[in-house]
């Protein structure tokens, strides 16, 4: 609250006889309004909404029989495998034999021309993410199946055999 400092002060006479008022100083208390600032940041703090975690959404199977389960033309398959060094490795079929590196740049275009060669209900995209991929290339490759329109794909593990076909690949290219 204002309060009214009547100490001190007091007038300069300029005659004989001549009475001048005191001068008064005013002292504001704060207390009051920062009181009122803290309230209001609480407030705030209490009503806002803290910002949503982004997910992405995946689109799950649905449930179907044993027999029915993984019936796939070898011929329609495209795997792709996520190294270190943002580079893919891919081949078709169900034989890594044909072992081709390629980078996120490329991948897309094969992606597209398997697609074009292929009858879309048999395309399938395999995508296995080695101890060496990061989650960024993951993501990534992700986004590249919904950009692409990419109905059926697969995230599974990498099996030994393969890794050991990038382990060659990466050593016959220098890359450590």
């Amino acid at each position: 609250m204002a309060e009214m400092d009547t100490s001190g002060g007091g007038g300069h006479k300029k005659g004989p006889g001549v009475k001048k008022g005191k001068k008064l100083s005013t002292r504001v208390d704060l207390t009051p309004m920062v009181d009122l600032g803290f309230l209001l940041i609480t407030f705030f703090i209490f009503t806002t909404t803290m910002s949503q975690p982004t997910a992405m959404h995946l689109y799950l199977p649905k449930d179907v029989k044993d027999d029915e389960k993984n019936k796939v033309k070898n011929s329609a398959v495209l795997t792709l495998m996520l190294g270190k060094n943002d580079v893919i490795y891919y081949y078709e079929g169900d034989s890594a034999q044909g072992l081709k590196p390629t980078d996120f740049k490329k991948v897309r275009d094969i992606i597209i021309d398997k697609k074009r060669r292929t009858n879309p209900s048999d395309f399938v995209v395999i995508l296995k993410p080695t101890v060496d991929a990061t989650y960024k290339n993951t993501v990534n490759i992700l986004d590249e199946m919904t950009i692409d329109q990419v109905k059926r794909y697969a995230m599974v593990d990498i099996s030994p055999v393969e890794y050991n076909f990038i382990k060659l690949t990466e050593n016959a290219n220098g890359v450590h």
